[in-house]
């Protein structure tokens, strides 16, 4: 496959995702009352809403949401990738108004997200499987919910019911069960992302029947959430897969305290991000699946409605794992001591990127958008991608060279491990008959146990040294000694001007530490052979060694450099990461964690002490460092 073929395929996969992501959009306008006079709503609500006839002539439609969204969608499109007179494939292009064709077409990208709980065509029912399977629905609970009204066990709707946490509902011991909602006391306050409100408040102080009271909180959200996505660049819109990585933490930063469901008596425990994230990133590999194997056509759409394919594998959930953290961090030289600060957040830091870098290689490959990486924590990450031949023989590949960079660089010392686990449409089910799917081996549990032991097999196989021909040990050059700062590895350039003969691993961890220092708070990513974009300079530092294919600057701030502009409207800039501090003006933590760019929460905190602090008292000297 050509560059360009990959980048058309992770193009059009992203749009899936895109359409998935925002499948429950309207659920967010919904409440907080955007199109509640919209003329237009009447129209969707019959076009997307499912009708529960009471008596004849007389009825009423559930889950008004999903016209919401459609509704949604125009509301927000001009802060939105180009969905004009641009190639939208897989889906139907949208029409402008006064076309011939000026009503949208059925498969159009926006019909997809809206009409999933009344699915039709088969990019449809891509969306609708994987919310249902998201959510964990067997088929029966499934037509409960499709027919239940907005309302929780607690008495409270869509409207007023807040999201609940999970750590007050956590037990000691296989003894205890998880306590009824109506006794759980804590919620997480309607706000957007920020240190504040990552704490939940007493029920009491956010949760109410006072339905018009919780409107205006939606409200005075929705109309952040139309502010906040105008700061993503201009210049970052032509590109969808960088765009889209913005916009996750603009949706994470607005939703992420957002009840996704509360029809049937479900407890408002997931978040809509959350609900979002997950649906994108199984949207994104059934389709690829089902394109793959050339089931794109109303059969396929039959299956997925009646799940009669429910228990073909076409997920692969890859694992991937940092290994030798410890060692890596702790490594020590001759001079350690005297870049002791620079390198221990250096190299902390390193190892988040070591991760983040090796999925963004990962998701480049095999064509796949940021949200089909739905975990990445503690040197761990977790993508969901399809289940195909291609993808296989392309995750081998990627072994061998993540394996051949950490063999070259750190001589072993560190690695990245990575294992794989096909999975069906049933393993993500809720199970209640246990005995039967226990000896079936079926369930999330039993899928997440099998991705476990994989992964532990491939610890216990690192960098593959039992293949035939593998090379156990490797050549060093150690012409110019060890390193200074790693005493293990070979230095490539000599001590010289007062500096400690290093390799290139350890000058970057050092220039790490100092960018952190020295307020470098974004990450500009390209791929390794556009390095010339990457200029030195006062409000740019690159690193010096590619890390899987990558380059990668750090920079001050986005006036300094224009916006990234050109290199995001060249197709240059892989990614754009925000890992800034919170202000240090935000005396009570509330002001929203958005920048305009993707966010990642790498810690970058230097603790600093200013001599009047000092002499004030050692309980006075620290202070934030922005």
């Amino acid at each position: 496959m050509t560059r360009h073929d990959a980048h058309r395929l992770q193009e059009a996969t992203t749009r899936v995702a895109l359409a998935a992501y925002l499948h429950d959009l309207g659920k967010f306008a919904e409440r907080a009352g955007v199109h509640t006079k919209d003329p237009r709503l009447d129209a969707h609500l019959t076009l997307y809403c499912p009708f529960h006839e009471e008596a004849k002539g007389r009825g009423w439609h559930s889950h008004r949401h999903a016209a919401h969204t459609a509704l949604a969608f125009d509301t927000i499109e001009p802060w939105l990738p180009p969905l004009l007179g641009r190639e939208s494939a897989p889906y139907a292009p949208r029409r402008r108004a006064g076309d011939a064709a000026a009503a949208d077409a059925t498969d159009s990208l926006i019909n997809a997200a809206a009409a999933h709980h009344r699915p039709d065509s088969f990019l449809q029912w891509v969306i609708a499987t994987a919310d249902r399977v998201a959510s964990g629905f067997e088929r029966e609970e499934f037509e409960k919910y499709n027919h239940a009204k907005d309302e929780t066990r607690a008495g409270l709707d869509h409207y007023t019911a807040r999201q609940l946490t999970l750590f007050e509902q956590m037990r000691l011991g296989s003894g205890g069960s998880a306590p009824d909602e109506n006794a759980l006391r804590w919620r997480y306050p309607l706000r957007t992302l920020s240190p504040a409100s990552l704490f939940p408040v007493k029920a009491a102080q956010c949760e109410g029947r006072d339905r018009d009271a919780a409107r205006q909180e939606y409200a005075h959200l929705w109309q952040w959430f139309l502010e906040a996505i105008k700061l993503i660049p201009q210049a970052h819109r032509d590109q969808l897969p960088l765009w889209f990585d913005h916009f996750d933490s603009l949706w994470l930063a607005a939703t992420q305290a957002i009840p996704a469901a509360t029809a049937f008596n479900v407890k408002p425990e997931v978040s809509l991000y959350d609900h979002s994230r997950t649906t994108a990133a199984l949207a994104a590999a059934l389709w690829r699946w089902h394109e793959a194997a050339g089931q794109t056509d109303a059969s396929a759409a039959g299956r997925l409605r009646e799940r009669s394919d429910y228990r073909e594998p076409k997920f692969l959930l890859i694992q991937g794992d940092f290994f030798g953290i410890q060692d890596f961090i702790f490594a020590s030289g001759g001079d350690t001591r005297k870049q002791a600060a620079k390198l221990l957040r250096g190299r902390s830091f390193q190892v988040s990127l070591f991760t983040e870098l090796a999925a963004l290689r990962i998701l480049d490959a095999l064509g796949l958008p940021a949200t089909s990486q739905v975990i990445n924590a503690a040197g761990k990450f977790l993508i969901v991608a399809p289940h195909t031949p291609e993808v296989l023989a392309t995750l081998a590949d990627l072994r061998s060279e993540f394996d051949a960079w950490f063999l070259q660089h750190t001589f072993g010392l560190a690695g990245m491990g990575l294992a794989w686990q096909s999975a069906s449409c049933e393993d993500f089910l809720l199970r209640k008959d246990g005995a039967g799917d226990r000896a079936a081996g079926r369930g999330f549990a039993a899928l997440r146990t099998r991705l476990v032991e994989q992964l532990d097999r491939a610890k216990h196989a690192r960098f593959d040294l039992c293949r035939s021909g593998a090379r156990v040990f490797s050549d060093a050059d150690y012409r110019f000694g060890p390193c200074a700062f790693n005493g293990r590895l070979p230095a490539d350039r000599a001590a010289e001007g007062g500096t400690a003969a290093s390799c290139a691993l350890s000058r970057d961890q050092i220039a790490i530490g100092r960018a952190l220092v020295d307020r470098f708070e974004r990450l500009l990513i390209v791929r390794e052979t556009d390095t010339e974009m990457l200029r030195s300079g006062e409000h740019l530092q690159p690193l010096e060694l590619p890390l899987f294919g990558y380059r990668l600057a750090f920079t001050a701030h986005e006036e300094a450099s224009g916006r990234f502009g050109e290199l995001a409207a060249t197709g240059l800039l892989r990614r754009c990461f925000d890992f800034s501090l919170p202000s240090a003006d935000d005396a009570d933590g509330t002001v929203p964690l958005w920048n305009g760019y993707a966010r990642r929460f790498i810690s970058g905190y230097v603790p600093r002490a200013s001599r009047a602090r000092i002499q004030s008292g050692p309980a006075q000297s620290l202070r934030w460092c922005r």
